[in-house]
């Protein structure tokens, strides 16, 4: 099946729809990449400071959940970026959320 397709007469590319797969597939692997590797700084900061006073709680809580959505969504369509880049980011949004929680529990009894 072609997705574009011009007349042999022109010098234009004509793509296929395994190719526009292929490319489609590389472009999300790079930005599953690149998005949850934006994390590993803010997981790395957190792990060795244990200042977690400026991370929000409920934007951690819900983000969480939304890329626990998309996580259910990759495994839905089949689709081995969605799922890789979503279980990576969920793994370590949760540590975060995880050390979130455990200093508010600290911050509560010793009130």
């Amino acid at each position: 099946m072609r997705i574009l397709e011009h007349s042999p007469a022109s010098d234009s590319l004509i793509i296929d729809l395994t190719t526009c797969m292929v490319l489609a597939d590389f472009l999300g692997s790079v930005a599953a990449l690149l998005t949850t590797m934006a994390f590993v700084p803010q997981v790395v900061q957190c792990l060795r400071s244990r200042d977690l006073s400026a991370i929000s709680l409920p934007m951690y809580s819900i983000f969480s959940l939304g890329v626990f959505l998309w996580l259910v969504y990759g495994v839905l369509i089949a689709s081995a970026p969605v799922v890789v880049a979503n279980l990576i980011t969920l793994s370590l949004s949760l540590t975060i959320l995880a050390l979130k929680i455990r200093e508010q529990r600290k911050q509560f009894t010793s009130v």
